[in-house]
């Protein structure tokens, strides 16, 4: 799914970020267009935001001519569900005649309309969500969407590329992630694995890290008076400032309780090291939960989120906002005075999270790096880091040495 000129791309824009830190480029940008969701998942509570916001039509218009976007940039649209947007074909459609470089997510419950979107204004890819089976879905999801997602491969697996997002969490396993993983190698398509984060902006009820994997499976779905109450809590709101941007200064994991020392790469299917950047990525997250693996986040220099509200977060993982684009440009937000100095202290110091969006691109440089200049030089450009509990390892070496 990801070529060679991906990577050249990022590491050419990460080369200026790094020489002109007041005139950073975007290699990633996702636009969460709109929280109205019409799924009921319970590893996100997007929707069961109240008040609905929307990033309107003419204010997408307006950040996609900021400077800090290129013709290189991968723009996402998100939300929520992008496609209840009340603009969503026409933004669409401006995207795919001023901006082709751009994915379109969804979730897929609308299936006729999505797929009709999509064939007139096709996206360079499209990302759909599947966690399971048709019961783990239910039960994850809180509709009965299985089916329209397997509907929407069949209508476009061959129209144009495509990944289906596999997240893990405590409400499905690893069985859930073989059925996800022979569905893709049966149409041939791209699976992209992630891990269930209580990521600030999704009000999630779960800690992420200490709930296990699969120990909530199979529960009823959650209800909107239910999450309401939750919200209106003071459970939630403590929880919410514990979360808010606290870091641990020495590259530590976040300070939370996690999982101790289980290990579960025992129980990654085999089939998953048939689909790239998987594999890897999982058994790195085992020995990152077990406080191991320690590593500086530079995706924050080159990737970012807008929120439906206009905020504009550090990252997807915090609630740390940089600002806000009904309120500054978002190349004041990003390249501003405050913004490069917190940039400087969360690449040093933050290590609390295992998103996609972020640690995918940490661990390609560093192993890329490391691979071509070695352990010493990479530590010496990147600073401290360590794959496991030996720090002497090498990307190669643990991975020879375990066997995988």
């Amino acid at each position: 799914m990801y070529k060679f000129s991906n990577y050249f791309s990022r590491g050419r824009t990460f080369l200026n970020n790094q020489v002109f830190p007041g005139n950073k480029k975007l290699s990633t940008l996702m636009i969460y267009a709109t929280d109205l969701c019409d799924s009921a998942c319970k590893h996100c509570l997007i929707w069961a935001k109240r008040p609905v916001n929307y990033l309107s039509f003419e204010k997408i218009k307006e950040i996609m001519a900021s400077k800090c976007i290129t013709k290189h940039t991968a723009v996402g649209l998100e939300g929520g569900e992008f496609m209840l947007h009340p603009d969503a074909e026409k933004i669409m459609e401006w995207f795919y005649h001023n901006h082709p470089q751009y994915d379109l997510l969804s979730n897929c419950l609308k299936p006729a309309r999505l797929i009709e979107a999509v064939k007139k204004y096709p996206p360079k890819r499209l990302l759909i969500s599947l966690d399971g089976t048709e019961a783990t879905y239910l039960y994850m999801r809180g509709k009965p969407g299985y089916n329209s997602v397997l509907e929407v491969i069949e209508a476009l697996y061959k129209v144009l590329p495509m990944s289906v997002m596999f997240t893990l969490s405590p409400y499905n396993d690893f069985d859930d992630m073989q059925h996800v993983a022979e569905i893709c190698k049966k149409y041939g398509i791209d699976m992209r694995v992630g891990i269930y984060n209580d990521i600030a902006f999704f009000d999630t009820i779960d800690k992420a890290h200490e709930t296990e994997i699969g120990s909530r499976k199979g529960e009823e779905s959650l209800r909107f008076a239910e999450v309401n109450e939750w919200k209106q809590s003071a459970e939630f709101e403590k929880a919410k400032s514990h979360k808010k941007d606290e870091i641990t200064g020495d590259l530590g994991v976040a300070k939370h309780n996690y999982m101790g020392d289980g290990d579960f790469t025992d129980k990654i299917p085999e089939i998953i090291k048939e689909f790239s950047e998987n594999y890897d990525f999982l058994v790195l997250y085992n020995e990152w939960r077990k406080g191991n693996l320690k590593m500086r986040c530079y995706s924050i220099l080159d990737s970012l989120v807008i929120l439906p509200d206009g905020s504009v977060p550090i990252c997807q993982n915090l609630d740390l906002k940089l600002g806000n684009v009904f309120e500054k440009s978002l190349d004041e937000i990003f390249n501003g005075t405050e913004t490069q100095e917190l940039h400087k202290e969360y690449v040093h110091n933050c290590n609390q999270c295992w998103l996609n969006f972020h640690r995918k691109y940490d661990v390609i440089l560093y192993r890329t790096f490391e691979k071509y200049f070695g352990r010493f030089l990479t530590s010496k450009m990147f600073g401290y880091y360590q794959w496991e509990s030996d720090a002497r390892s090498t990307y190669e070496s643990y991975f020879r040495n375990n066997g995988q």
